[in-house]
């Protein structure tokens, strides 16, 4: 009778871990993609473990919707849409994926810390165990904030590479006689799709569809949340207003970006020696140190010894 229940029992383990492993496998190959104001789908990665803790995430939207939560469900939204995820995942679901992390998560790694402790107990992580747990927890925790940090970074780093060229040809085509929303249109459907051409043919559509070209370059400029794309959308409602040439406020923007990308160029030069110090010290130092003085301390050991 006790083999039959020894049976069962690793039957039944081994049956969830089967499950597991292939709602896992099911969950990594689906795609996470956005559609975009003209209907093109655009792939977004999300991290493996937010996909598979999302189905899980509607059983705290009592929790997440409360009003202590409002700053925050705001401010993650605002994050999301500046990086690209609007309509992929929500503030809501951000917050609860952060409440959710350390729960899962923890437990896993709490399993294998105590299967660690057991097969090893003189090992380092078995006499911090609590330490290294509550330290695991924390990393649970901010880790949708670190990657939401890396993803709105890499989205305006990119935009603001690609705005000096996009301001460059808007003034060319409109100083050679276009009209301004000529000239945005065709920049859209020439250049290839990057997170700035994305914002612009979603401010286009919302011109298109009757909003007002200054309501739309606010929009744009308030979902993006980026300064560079800040100081153009808000020069060219001032131009707008005030009947002032698209096409001389376009060159003066031009040229400013280009000095304030010359200026982030001249400040990472900069920086750079200052990072390789560690570097230098930590590694490249102690090799040269050995490869010269190895032999003679070597030639040295051999002959007090």
């Amino acid at each position: 009778m006790t083999d039959i229940v020894s049976f069962l029992t690793q039957l039944a383990w081994a049956l969830c871990a089967t499950g597991i492993a292939w709602y896992c496998l099911n969950i990594a190959r689906q795609i996470t993609y956005v559609t975009l104001a003209d209907g093109r789908q655009q792939e977004r990665k999300l991290p493996i473990v937010f996909r598979l803790l999302l189905p899980f995430v509607p059983n705290l939207d009592g929790l997440v919707a409360r009003p202590a939560f409002e700053k925050a469900r705001v401010t993650a939204d605002r994050k999301l849409v500046a990086a690209g995820f609007e309509g992929l995942l929500s503030g809501k679901e951000f917050l609860a994926l952060k409440l959710l992390m350390p729960v899962v998560c923890g437990a896993f790694w709490f399993a294998l810390l105590r299967l660690i402790s057991v097969l090893n107990p003189q090992s380092e992580l078995a006499k911090n165990m609590t330490l290294t747990f509550l330290l695991g927890l924390a990393l649970f925790y901010y880790f949708p904030l670190l990657w939401l940090r890396r993803v709105l970074t890499a989205r305006h780093t990119a935009i603001q590479r690609a705005l000096p060229f996009v301001l460059d040809l808007l003034t060319l085509s409109v100083e050679a006689g276009m009209d301004f929303m000529s000239a945005l249109q065709r920049n859209c459907e020439r250049r290839k799709l990057d997170a700035l051409n994305e914002e612009l043919i979603r401010m286009t559509r919302e011109i298109q569809v009757g909003i007002p070209r200054r309501t739309a370059l606010r929009n744009m400029a308030q979902r993006v949340d980026l300064g560079d794309l800040r100081s153009v959308a808000h020069a060219l409602i001032q131009a707008d207003e005030l009947g002032v040439s698209i096409g001389a406020i376009l060159r003066i923007q031009s040229d400013q970006m280009r000095a304030r990308r010359f200026d982030r160029a001249e400040k990472l030069a900069n920086e750079a020696p200052v990072k390789m110090l560690g570097p230098l010290m930590l590694c490249i130092f102690p090799a040269v140190f050995i490869i010269l003085l190895g032999p003679i301390l070597q030639q040295t050991l051999k002959n007090l010894f």
